[in-house]
């Protein structure tokens, strides 16, 4: 007859007969099999199922195969279910700890082979790295036990049911258990065996854990060393040649620190590791070992006694193909991918990972926030009501959690925070997890945001404070809110570091404002930076019913609920291509920083501890971004928070270009990450001469015209641009609208008292109620002179009395087409606009127009509060190449303070276009695109943007900035765009 699981499933209890106390995840010697590879796998619609397919000589010939780690719903075409992505929403009801009966459940098969050997082990462990979420185990037809928290590792001993030869384990994983509950972090909701399962023969007389602790402290390291083992296991020794170190401790009272000289310390930079092992006679476990201290003096937070700043990520493991399953050539590359792009440290949001990875992070080098797998953020909704984390009845569940995440990675010198996990509301069992940690591990602090009166925990943490909000904290914090705090709580909180282990948005185009995040770090001592979110987004790989691939969001599964595109908020795209926001945060976060003084530039070294000697420096001249001269910089090796003053060297200046200096610091030999040459840091100096802009030739005895008439190159009918050089074009049109990025179709609170934003409606949805996106024309007048054509055309909306009055001006300067646009917004506009610019069709024909080259800020796209990665130059890129394929489609792929454009077809020039500032100095930029921004914005992925037979250049004479109000700050208010009168100034010739 059918089980009834619901008691097991719905049961708080953490696991049933899995091994405690938790231990390391340690390179041991001690025989080991891995049962990573096929398994036999069947799938139920409800966990009431009969569990005779754990019986020995169960037939499983009719079962799928499936590989083992995976998730099912991964597998099999849909055969077995589809993902779900809910951010904060339960994808069932909230019934704590109570879930449907409907709860997809697989059931796992195996044979494996135990070697004759193997009975002369003290036991045989079966280890699993990770199930989500509640799973049984049986060997040969014994029940061993069950376990749940996703991501963390659970061990079985099972020598009483295996046996030389031939033994088959059976699990049987439900997707849907009370653990769902407090694991309701931000990301697909994936089942299965996704980690490895190992079975482990644990030899008589070996070690069961090993702790190394070490310190440093001037030159001198010290090692404290925990050893669990039987007492038979002694003598346990210590070898740690490179230091010339051989420790045997007899017992395990003789178990003492050690104190050791001429260490070279371990930190982000300088990631040393010293290869130790620990060995009795039956086992030999191989580590890696970094020396460092990690402390809070006041309000600082100090590894090896100087102040850390996180140049962070959070990061999420996933895959578009595997979802959570680890890959050690992907995650290596992924890291150090993270390190070419200045990133220090990173967040394990929202559980651990794979321990491999940890590996990985002390090898490279980065600063690592070990996070709990825990997250109940779904309760919020119901006002924290029911949250387990003040229920006692959960509080074994916490605890459980909690040690296994700090037992399996304590070893790793890079981890230099524990967090207790993330948006679970606050309570008792959240403050005694961290009065566990605190009495397991003195020597790192505990994190958790949602502690907002600082408690239990030891540093002063936020999400998405604005830049206004984080100066004040950076102050004495007096004026700065703090959340649901008494005075004392306050006043407590702003004693300690304050670090944002979330901010700066990063879905879809954006986010803006990283410079002012980080300017705020170098000015306020007590604040340590901070973790973007987030580092990739989580695009799942899938196919059109047509087979077009694409990456898919939340709903293109057909969840019931689900939080749509909001997975899609990293800093790479799903398939691993940095985004334009990526470069930006290299460069604003870079370790060198120049500033040039006369003929002197000052360099500093920004970085924590390693000083400039694997850096070299490298200059080049352009005139008008064409290389004319190069060399290298001669700079002294600068220490740690040094900086140094070097000559500039001498610049070629001509009166008929751009003069550009640029200097580059990059690696001076290959690393783990990066090849010798890789640039770290840049910065460009403007030495060209003032210019005067030519005076616009006013015109005069203009005459009403049917503005039918040829201008050079280009001809008008009826007062209407039809040809460019025998080429077809319409235009200019007016365009106010942008297809909205995440960034505008955000709705947050945050937005500044300045701001022409309203608090909870996004500003593409005022756009649209301003219809911006549909805007319509009415022609004024047509005049013209000899060699001129001047229309005046009023722009507005359906059913809106705003308007926009654009006077165009044609004229002949030479033998070049000068076009100046002014464009003069009605009074009573209240809302910022997206873009003020111009916009010209270009039809196919025989020859599309499909790349660029151009002058001006690239090569990359830039906004006004995204700039920095940008630099001056000369660039080409093809049309294609031109936008980003952000996964909701969305505005992109705009260029800044254009001088020169020149639109090709197949390498052939057909238009340049030259620029000139505006009476502020205030340079135009260009956007190339195969679409429009209505276009773009009906389109909720890239295959379904429309065919299209037409190229479309925008010349913007501004751009609104992106901020970071998908989930975050709005725009801040001196990047945002008020409707106001602009010119745009062109002159145009044929290629």
């Amino acid at each position: 007859m059918p089980s009834q699981p619901s008691a097991y499933v719905s049961d708080t209890a953490p696991e049933r007969g899995a091994l405690r106390p938790a231990r390391s995840w340690l390179h041991s010697d001690a025989p080991s099999r891995s049962l990573n590879g096929l398994w036999r796998f069947r799938l139920s619609p409800t966990a009431s199922v009969a569990e005779d397919f754990a019986a020995e000589g169960f037939d499983d010939s009719g079962w799928d195969h499936i590989p083992v780690p995976s998730h099912w719903v991964l597998q099999g075409d849909g055969a077995y279910g589809r993902p779900i992505y809910t951010n904060v929403q339960f994808p069932f009801p909230i019934d704590p700890p109570h879930v449907p009966d409907e709860n997809p459940t697989g059931d796992y098969r195996r044979h494996f082979e135990v070697p004759a050997d193997w009975s002369e082990a003290e036991r045989v462990v079966l280890r699993f790295d990770g199930v989500e979420s509640l799973f049984k185990v049986w060997v040969n037809g014994d029940e061993i036990g069950s376990a749940s928290g996703s991501r963390l590792a659970h061990e079985f001993d099972v020598t009483s049911s295996v046996r030389p030869g031939d033994n088959v384990v059976a699990v049987r994983v439900h997707q849907w258990s009370a653990a769902s509950y407090v694991e309701d972090q931000d990301q697909w909701w994936l089942p299965g065996i996704f980690r490895d399962v190992t079975v482990i023969a644990r030899p008589v007389g070996g070690i069961e854990d090993v702790w190394l602790r070490t310190g440093f402290d001037n030159g001198r390291g010290q090692v404290e060393a925990e050893i669990t083992a039987d007492a038979a296991a002694f003598p346990v020794t210590l070898r740690l040649p490179e230091l010339g170190i051989e420790q045997v401790w007899a017992t395990a009272a003789d178990v003492a620190p050690l104190e050791v000289d001429d260490v070279e310390p371990w930190s982000a930079e300088q990631p040393r590791l010293y290869d130790v092992t620990v060995s009795t006679a039956a086992e030999s476990i191989a580590m890696r070992v970094g020396f460092r201290t990690v402390e809070i003096r006041g309000d600082r937070f100090l590894v090896n006694g100087r102040r850390v700043v996180f140049h962070g990520m959070n990061r999420h493991e996933t895959h578009p193909e595997r979802g959570r399953v680890f890959d050690e050539e992907h995650a290596r590359e992924d890291l150090a991918r993270m390190k070419r792009f200045n990133v220090n440290a990173i967040r394990t949001s929202h559980y651990p990972p794979h321990p491999r990875l940890l590996d990985l992070a002390d090898e490279l080098g980065f600063w690592v926030i070990l996070e709990c797998d825990l997250e109940t953020h779904g309760f919020g909704d119901l006002d924290w009501v029911g949250n387990p984390s003040d229920d006692p009845a959960w509080r074994e569940a916490y605890l459980d959690r909690i040690r296994r995440t700090v037992e399996r990675d304590k070893n790793h010198p890079s981890i230099v925070i524990w967090s207790l996990g993330n948006e679970a509301g606050t309570g008792s069992n959240l403050a005694a997890m961290s009065a566990w940690v605190h009495a397991r591990d003195t020597g790192r602090p505990v994190h958790y945001e949602g502690d907002h009166a600082g408690e239990y925990t030891d540093v002063y943490s936020r999400m998405y404070s604005s830049v206004l909000e984080t100066e004040q904290i950076g102050t004495d914090g007096s004026r700065a809110p703090l959340l649901n705090c008494t005075p004392a709580q306050g006043a407590r909180q702003r004693t300690k570091p304050f670090l944002l282990c979330e901010y700066a948005h990063a879905m879809g185009n954006g986010p803006g404002a990283l410079d002012q995040y980080e300017a705020l770090v170098h000015e306020h001592p007590r604040l340590h930076g901070g973790f973007i979110w987030e580092w990739r987004d989580h695009g799942i790989l899938t196919t059109t019913p047509d087979g077009t691939p694409f990456y898919a969001y939340g709903g293109d599964f057909g969840e019931v609920v689900h939080d749509g595109n909001f997975v899609m908020d990293g800093m790479l795209l799903s398939n691993d291509v940095p985004t334009p926001s990526l470069h930006e945060y290299k460069a604003v976060v870079q370790p060198v920083r120049f500033t040039f003084d006369g003929d002197e530039v000052a360099i500093a070294n920004l970085r924590h501890s390693a000083d400039m000697s694997d850096l070299r420096f490298r200059w080049r001249v352009e005139h008008d971004g064409t290389l004319v001269e190069s060399g290298d910089m001669e700079v002294p090796v600068v220490a740690a928070g040094e900086s140094a003053r070097v000559p500039l060297p001498r610049i070629a200046v001509t009166q008929d270009a751009e003069t550009w200096l640029t200097i580059d610091a990059v690696l001076a030999a290959e690393t783990a990450w990066a090849h010798a040459g890789h640039v770290i840091a840049t910065a460009q100096l403007d030495r060209s001469p003032r210019r005067p802009v030519p005076a616009v030739r006013r015109e005069t005895d203009w005459r009403r015209s049917d503005g039918t008439l040829t201008l050079g190159i280009a001809e008008f009918v009826d007062g209407s641009l039809v040809s460019l050089a025998g080429r077809a074009v319409a235009g200019p049109r007016l365009e106010l609208f942008r297809a909205p990025t995440d960034n505008d179709e955000g709705a947050t609170q945050e937005v500044e008292e300045s701001d022409a934003s309203l608090s909870g409606v996004s500003n593409a949805e005022l756009w649209r109620r301003d219809g911006l996106d549909r805007l319509t024309t009415r022609r004024l007048s047509v005049e013209r002179t000899a060699d001129a054509l001047r229309t005046i055309a009023k722009v507005s909306a359906a059913n809106s009395a705003l308007s926009v009055i654009v006077e165009s001006v044609w004229s002949l300067v030479g033998d070049e087409l000068e076009l100046r646009v002014e464009i003069e917004p009605s009074r009573g506009w209240l809302t910022v606009w997206p873009r003020i610019g111009i916009r010209f069709d270009l039809p196919d024909g025989a020859a599309p127009v499909d790349g660029a080259e151009w002058f001006g800020l690239g090569p990359l796209e830039s906004y006004p509060d995204s700039i920095r990665a940008a630099r001056t130059g000369r660039f080409s890129s093809s049309i294609r190449d031109l936008s980003v394929d952000y996964a909701r489609p969305q505005e992109t792929g705009h260029r800044s303070q254009l001088r020169q454009l020149t639109l090709t077809s197949a390498g052939a020039e057909v238009l340049r276009i030259e620029t000139f500032p505006d009476t502020h100095g205030r340079r135009p930029g260009f956007t190339l695109s195969r679409h429009t921004p209505q276009q773009i914005a009906q389109a909720g992925h890239p295959f379904e943007l429309p065919d299209s037979t037409t190229s479309h250049l925008f010349v913007d004479a501004a751009q609104h900035g992106l901020g970071s109000r998908a989930c975050g700050p709005d725009v801040w208010p001196e990047f945002a765009l008020r409707p106001e009168a602009r010119t745009i100034r062109l002159r145009i010739t044929a290629g």
